[in-house]
């Protein structure tokens, strides 16, 4: 099945005020999804700070307009190579990309959804995505895996502009959180390096949805929904879009959740985050509340890195190129020495 042989989301613009009706729906479908929830002037706006960002960094086609969004094919990269992060950290430094997380549109929705006072998470996460690098589409999978905390924690995901099909944006498994567990991941490619078993799921005749997403939609799902991204096969154009995360207050956040994204693939803190910024709003506001911090769950990850080096040992280039990435951004850590060992035993 390609991208545009996928049925469509069901729109809930209709029951966008009845909390009853929305808890309803998304018990019934794991997702809601909702037409120009946010404000298209302010992503807009948004967009083109982010990508003036990425044109300064190399990543889109000198002299084009930046809200183009024109990538440079020989700047391609992506999570987990350095010459992304040195980029992506610029963009994270932004105030605007924070501030749009508090909006009332979208945290007066999550409120309604759940009943009860919500917070943003304070990890927020950009996805930005290079066209033809299909082999580092995200794959499919539940949150809980990568964010933890809880299962009835939220995820909003937002293009920053329109984001056609053939431009990848995400594709759910409609019903799948009634699963009601993490389900088993295996390696892979792509933001996360974790893919869920399709034979932990495909004897449930689950539907894969999606549509041509316009500025200002928004997609909401728990942690359990299985879903995934669409591959950008546009010939040029990178994908801009946003994850926000909103947990119940006072529920468990998980310790990783309370650093700025990708910090531990390369180094930023809160306070190089802020440095810039125009006012102290928003700043640390996670501390006003009483969230119980828990460890994070490894074995996830562990767990795919064992399969990686097994992979890379069998001739896999995927698990090999994973390695290397891994070798270079943390040799000194005890899975950046495992991987150099065993590529050098390769070679």
């Amino acid at each position: 099945m390609t991208s545009a042989d996928i049925p469509e989301l069901r729109t809930s613009n209709d029951v966008l005020g009845d909390a009853d009706a929305l808890q309803s729906r998304l018990d019934e479908d794991g997702y809601l999804f909702f037409r120009r929830l946010l404000d298209p002037d302010r992503l807009l706006d948004l967009r083109g700070r982010m990508l003036s960002i990425m044109q300064a960094g190399g990543w889109l086609v000198a002299g084009t307009d930046p809200l183009d969004g024109i990538a440079d094919p020989d700047a391609r990269s992506t999570e987990g190579d350095l010459e992304y992060t040195d980029v992506y950290h610029e963009v994270y430094k932004l105030q605007p990309f924070h501030n749009i997380a508090h909006c009332s549109a979208v945290t007066e929705l999550v409120e309604r959804i759940r009943g009860c006072p919500m917070m943003p998470q304070p990890q927020k996460v950009a996805r930005l995505w290079f066209p033809k690098f299909t082999e580092h589409t995200t794959p499919i999978h539940q949150d809980f895996v990568h964010f933890q905390g809880t299962f009835d924690n939220l995820t909003c995901w937002s293009p920053v502009g329109d984001c056609p099909r053939e431009l990848g944006g995400l594709a759910v498994l409609r019903g799948s959180h009634r699963v009601a567990r993490v389900l088993d991941h295996q390696f892979s490619l792509g933001a996360g390096s974790l893919i869920v078993n399709p034979d932990a799921y495909d004897e449930f005749g689950y539907e894969w949805l999606t549509t041509d997403y316009e500025v200002g939609d928004t997609l909401v799902f728990p942690a359990l929904t299985i879903h995934k991204a669409l591959p950008n096969v546009t010939e040029d154009r990178l994908r801009v879009s946003l994850d926000n995360r909103y947990q119940r207050v006072g529920d468990p956040i998980a310790e990783h959740m309370l650093n700025p994204h990708l910090s531990s693939m390369s180094p930023l803190s809160w306070e190089d985050v802020y440095r810039d910024w125009e006012t102290d709003e928003h700043q640390y506001y996670w501390r006003e509340f009483d969230n119980p911090v828990a460890p994070k769950i490894t074995s996830y990850l562990n767990k795919a890195f064992d399969e990686a080096i097994a992979l890379a040992r069998g001739g896999d280039e995927r698990a090999q190129l994973h390695l290397r990435r891994l070798a270079i951004r943390d040799p000194e850590s005890e899975q950046g020495r495992v991987a150099s060992g065993v590529l050098e035993s390769l070679n």
